[in-house]
Parts: structure tokens; C-alpha cells; sequence
């Protein structure tokens, strides 16, 4: 079940025998069931997720009581509520599993511990966090300088899974439109 995790910090650092078995003691093996929400908004996000299989979602209610989703993931990556997680202070979003997900977690204080112990898991930390500040300068650019139809565009190109795995209410929401400049949008592009 580690071994995904594994594999992907393989890619980027050495990891010694110690290593990995710090990993598998630390990162808890999970299953959730669909719709099911995993850290609530008002509260301090208890773990860090390893998406293993399946999608989820950080969402907010705004002043209107609508939902509005921030981050669709990808699997495999981390995911959680990243800000309040690392500085330990309430969210005022929530997490929640779009499908059933497998999942390794591991809580804040075991991943102090990691940080601590390994040079290899401090280096990957790094790694994560670099791609993270990547791809939220590029989400906020694309936000600011692209169509609707721009946007829906480039999700298909590089996260094509998404489309097929997540309601189209959450997608419209996470590129900044309404579902039914979402649903013309797809019309228009199967003419």
C-alpha cells in the first residue's frame, strides 16, 4: 500500500532502508466512502493525505451559502487543507472525498517527526512544497488571464480523469464559472 509513496519520493530523492520504514510506520493507511468529508471547516486539519486512488476537493461556503471548490486533486499527490495544516490553525475549509479514496494520512506531529529524522524527507518536503507554490502561481494566473473556455480546455489537456470522475457542479466551480457556462462550454466544443 506504501509503495505508490514510495515510488514517487524514489523519483526525486534516495531513500535509505530507514527511510521507507519511517514512512510506512507513519503514513496510516485509509479508506473513505464517497461524499464523505474528512476535515471540517471551524476546526485544525488533523492530517495530510497521500491520494492513493480516487478525487477530493477543499471547498468553502460563501457569503451566499453557495459551495465553492478551491483544489480538485489529482491522484497521486498530497492533499489537505495545506496553510492550516502546517501552522496548526482552524480552516475554513473542508475536505472532502468526491469518490471513494484510498488514502495514507499522517498527522502533524508524525510528520514534525519525519522532517526531523530524515534529511531524504526534508529534501522531498521541499520538493512538494516548490510544486505546490508552481502550480498555485499557475492556477491564480490562469484565473486572471484566461477565458472559461480556456480554462476548461487546459483541465481536459492535462487532467483529462477529472472530467470523467467529478461532478460537473464542483469542476464549474474550481475554473470559476457557473454549471451552465460549464455545460455550454461543452456543447460547444463537441459541434
Amino acid at each position: 500500500m506504501h509503495d505508490q509513496l514510495l515510488n514517487l519520493i524514489s523519483t526525486k530523492i534516495v531513500l535509505t532502508d530507514p527511510d521507507k520504514e519511517l514512512c510506512k510506520k507513519y503514513f496510516e493507511p485509509v479508506l473513505f466512502p464517497k461524499n464523505r468529508i474528512i476535515e471540517e471547516e471551524g476546526k485544525v486539519p488533523k492530517y495530510l493525505y497521500f491520494v492513493l486512488s480516487g478525487f477530493m476537493r477543499l471547498f468553502y461556503y460563501n457569503n451566499l451559502g453557495d459551495e465553492v471548490t478551491t483544489h480538485i486533486n489529482c491522484p497521486p499527490g498530497f492533499f489537505t487543507s495545506y496553510t492550516n495544516f502546517i501552522n496548526q490553525t482552524k480552516s475554513n475549509e473542508n475536505v472532502e472525498c468526491i469518490t471513494e479514496c484510498e488514502l495514507l494520512r499522517i498527522a502533524k506531529t508524525d510528520l514534525d517527526f519525519l522532517l526531523q529524522s530524515s534529511a531524504s524527507f526534508k529534501d522531498f518536503s521541499m520538493w512538494v512544497f516548490e510544486q505546490s507554490l508552481t502550480y498555485n502561481e499557475n492556477r491564480s494566473k490562469d484565473l486572471a488571464t484566461l477565458t472559461a473556455e480556456e480554462r476548461y480546455k487546459k483541465l481536459v489537456e492535462n487532467y483529462p480523469e477529472i472530467i470523467h470522475n467529478v461532478p460537473l457542479q464542483y469542476i464549474a466551480s474550481f475554473l470559476g464559472m457557473n454549471p451552465k457556462s460549464l455545460s455550454r462550454i461543452r456543447k460547444q466544443m463537441i459541434r
